[in-house]
């Protein structure tokens, strides 16, 4: 039975069991690692934006930087070291954009400074006091690491470090060619990690800026800024109300992903239950298709469960139907006997010989009758319960063998060559369902029979048209009842179309009676081979 119950949320589209557990699999998979994977991108925006702040604070103190030196130095000329191979953008406005990114390796902790024997300009000297206390105000506020370096790379204001050389250090060497320059080292710690840094890299990290002062292409110093960035866990606890309200839209979805599991496999399951209890208890007779079965393999199983209903729902008919019906075929001839025995018993000695003798013959002819309505009944189980096999047959070579068994009988049988016509059906059994019809048509008069085939796709269609009696309008619709026959004075059990019915069944076929004007037109239909 094709499967025809739809899901209409979803373009009537049935979806694989296995992918749902799969999808499911993969969404449990993933908010764990979607939470890790928020973490690192978090933790990374605070790097980057600890790398904003110390732009923003490098920037302003270099503009005092430049104004002093411009006050200092002698009108007409430009304080610094001139730097020919510096590019100078013609805007007024050059943003620098953060660069730092934890995926990038972090680099070992800042090398430690070193004493030098050049002596810090005397300019940047003057410079750098005057700016020292702006350096310490805003160290307060901003808890940012400031270092002013002159254009040799040496501290000339800053809170330690006086009069040493950092130009070794790799970022300040980039700040001393012109270049801003910024790096994740190591923060310098005497404490164990955390016992979260494993999700958290952010806890032993500092960023350091080195931001060179330029004016007129004439490097005036550098400014090195660290700091590090803010904690992560600190921070979500500060925004504790947005991480609140991500943990419950988390949570929806979670209860939405279980709602989803429960409505395409535990919902269909649990209504296929409750039809079958209500089966069991009588208020149901069949089970009933589910209208959203949701996966692929539960519309199969509510459509094998649909079959399989249907199919002992007929079955039990069949077998109520069936049981009235032997049991009058038999009620009829078992009661004659009774009779008879009766008479016999009651009035042998008195009773005439030749009404004896008639009662014997009777009584004779009753159990003929029911030894032949046993032995029919016999082939109806036969042919109810006969297993299948994948042998085949050539249609032309089975109606050879019946026209030679019935030609002798006076019936003939008019066929075209069909020789290239391979049926799935073993040929005993579509002998045997032949039989029965030519032995019918025999049985009412026809002598001859015209056979033919149409094919229909996969399906061959077969027309048996004889020249008999015919069936009246009135028992058309009676003689595939088990049972029925008209000629039960003659011997007819009336089981003859039954069991060729059930023979053709086993075989995915069917048999059918069709109007015609004059004889009996039956229609076989079975399946064709692939080479058929």
């Amino acid at each position: 039975m094709p499967i025809n119950v739809q899901f209409p949320f979803l373009k009537h589209r049935l979806f694989r069991l296995r992918n749902i557990l799969l999808i499911v699999m993969l969404m449990v998979l993933a908010l764990p690692l979607g939470s890790l994977y928020f973490f690192r991108i978090y933790e990374n925006e605070l790097v980057q934006q600890t790398e904003r702040e110390l732009i923003s604070q490098a920037a302003a103190l270099s503009a005092g930087f430049r104004m002093l030196a411009r006050n200092l130095q002698p009108e007409g000329t430009v304080y610094g070291k001139f730097l020919p191979d510096l590019l100078q953008s013609d805007s007024d406005y050059q943003p620098i954009t953060p660069i730092l990114s934890l995926i990038k390796p972090i680099e070992p902790r800042r090398p430690e400074p070193v004493a030098t024997e050049t002596r810090a300009d005397a300019i940047a000297q003057e410079i750098g006091a005057q700016l020292k206390p702006v350096m310490m105000d805003t160290l307060h506020i901003t808890l940012s690491g400031i270092r002013l370096l002159d254009f040799n790379g040496i501290v000339i204001a800053g809170s330690e470090e006086m009069g040493l050389s950092l130009a070794h250090i790799p970022e300040v060497q980039q700040a001393l060619q012109g270049n801003y320059a910024s790096v994740i080292r190591q923060r310098l710690s005497d404490q164990p990690p955390p016992p979260l840094y494993s999700i958290s890299r952010g806890t032993l990290i500092r960023v350091f800026v080195a931001f060179p002062i330029i004016e007129n292409r004439h490097l005036q110093g550098v400014l090195y800024l660290s700091r590090t960035p803010e904690n992560i866990l600190k921070h979500l606890y500060a925004v504790k109300e947005k991480v609140i309200a991500v943990s419950l839209i988390l949570l929806a979805l979670l209860a939405l992903l279980v709602a989803f599991v429960s409505s395409s496999i535990s919902r269909p399951i649990r209504e296929l239950i409750e039809q079958t209890h209500r089966i069991r208890q009588g208020e149901q007779k069949q089970i009933e298709p589910l209208h959203y079965p949701v996966t692929y393999e539960v519309a199969q199983l509510s459509e094998s469960f649909v079959s399989m209903s249907h199919a002992l729902t007929e079955r039990t008919d069949y077998l109520r139907r069936f049981a009235t019906h032997m049991s009058h075929e038999f009620k009829t001839p078992l009661t004659s006997i009774q009779g008879a025995l009766e008479l016999l018993h009651d009035h042998m000695d008195t009773m005439p010989k030749e009404r004896r003798l008639r009662f014997i013959d009777n009584l004779l002819v009753d159990t003929l009758r029911l030894r032949q309505l046993v032995n029919r009944l016999l082939e109806l189980a036969r042919a109810d319960a006969i297993e299948t096999s994948h042998k085949i047959c050539r249609l032309q070579e089975v109606l050879d063998e019946l026209q030679s068994q019935f030609s002798d009988r006076g019936l003939i049988l008019h066929y075209s060559n069909m020789s290239d016509i391979v049926l799935a059906i073993a040929p005993e059994v579509l002998v045997m369902a032949f039989y029965n019809l030519l032995e019918n048509s025999l049985q009412h008069g026809a002598n001859q029979i015209e056979i033919k085939a149409e094919q229909h796709g996969n399906k061959l269609e077969i027309f048996l048209h004889d020249n008999g009696n015919g069936i009246s309008q009135a028992n058309q619709d009676k003689v595939f009842t088990p049972f029925f026959t008209t000629r039960r004075s003659s011997g007819g059990t009336g089981l003859g179309l039954a069991i060729t019915l059930s023979l053709l069944k086993a075989y995915q076929g069917s048999l059918d009676l069709l109007p015609c004007e004059q004889g009996a037109l039956f229609l076989i239909t079975l399946n064709l081979t692939d080479s058929g």
